[in-house]
């Protein structure tokens, strides 16, 4: 945790500074990439030792950060995201996840587990949909490693592309959000690519991401309904993302019983230091060694589900918008 926290700590220094500011690389930005960079080289001495408080920060911290992004927004930016942005939630999940078992299975050829997990992770929320997804599925251990690096490397690759892309889409900043919470893949490259470009495209990318992350209990459901039972003829046990909750309800008690701005002031900093230690957690654990091993037909398919995201997802936000003003 203490080297989080030392890299978190160091991004926080840089950006600071005003050159780097300009480019639009924040303290959450440049935690990943100094953990990346850290990960891939020092990292390996002393992941026995700090592996365990690395992916306690990746975890709980984050979702703890999460919760506490609540105190960032309130019920109006809730209502703001409406039914059009649950809509296209949906539409995304099923879209992204019925493409990829197809392609996986009929075109790539890929074993039926693989290609379920890797379309859970793209299609709902990384990492963390996979290790859900998992005990569903009964999937091998290196199938669970093979999905997690392929969503990893593409939504870490969104997180940049989609600050680059801001200037020529066309689209406010709370539209921007949408975009963002509806088609990145994790919830923290989804907080690094609002932050990028600005507090209202940040906190709308987040609330509809946590309605996309909420979206991964009835799907477990769905696939748990149509999976097997164990040997002792039960089904195996659900993941409930109670994070997302919590953020909701954060945001809604902030929304009816605001603190004092001098408290909620602090919370928000101690709210970005965890976030940004999260950060570093992530980026050490991006091992570019274990996307080399996945090969290249799991990769071509989360690319091919990458692209569907970005471009596929991007369509269907502007016809979202379209039907919310013309009082759809």
């Amino acid at each position: 945790m203490a080297l989080a926290a030392a890299i978190a700590a160091l991004a926080w220094t840089l950006g600071e500074w005003a050159p780097l500011r300009g480019l639009g690389l924040s303290a959450l930005t440049l935690a990943i990439v100094l953990g990346i960079a850290v990960g891939n080289t020092a990292f390996a001495r002393i992941a026995v030792v700090a592996g365990p408080g690395v992916d306690l920060c990746r975890s709980r911290l984050l979702r703890l950060g999460i919760v506490l992004y609540g105190f960032r927004v309130g019920f109006q930016d809730l209502a703001a995201v409406g039914i059009a942005g649950l809509v296209v939630d949906v539409v995304v999940v099923a879209s992204v996840f019925g493409l990829a078992v197809w392609l996986g299975t009929r075109w790539l050829k890929l074993d039926r587990e693989t290609a379920m997990l890797i379309g859970a992770g793209s299609a709902i929320c990384g990492a963390a949909a996979v290790m859900a997804t998992e005990p569903v599925l009964r999937a091998r251990a290196h199938q669970v490693s093979v999905a997690v690096a392929t969503v990893v490397v593409f939504g870490t690759i969104g997180m940049f592309v989609y600050p680059w892309l801001y200037p020529h889409l066309g689209l406010s900043e709370h539209a921007y959000g949408l975009y963002v919470g509806s088609t990145v893949h994790e919830v923290a490259q989804v907080v690094v690519a609002g932050q990028a470009i600005g507090a209202t495209a940040a906190s709308t990318a987040v609330i509809e991401k946590m309605l996309r992350v909420m979206l991964l209990a009835p799907f477990l459901l769905l696939l748990s309904a149509r999976g097997t039972r164990g040997a002792d003829g039960t089904r195996p046990k659900l993941a409930m993302p109670w994070f997302a909750l919590a953020f909701i309800a954060v945001s809604g008690v902030h929304s009816l019983l605001p603190l004092p701005p001098v408290w909620t002031a602090t919370i928000v900093q101690l709210d970005t230091a965890l976030l940004a230690m999260a950060m570093a957690a992530l980026g050490l654990r991006t091992q570019l060694s274990a996307i080399r091993q996945a090969g290249a037909r799991p990769l071509l398919l989360a690319a091919l589900l990458f692209a569907l995201l970005t471009v596929g997802g991007y369509a269907l936000n502007c016809l979202a918008m379209r039907w919310v003003a013309g009082g759809g």
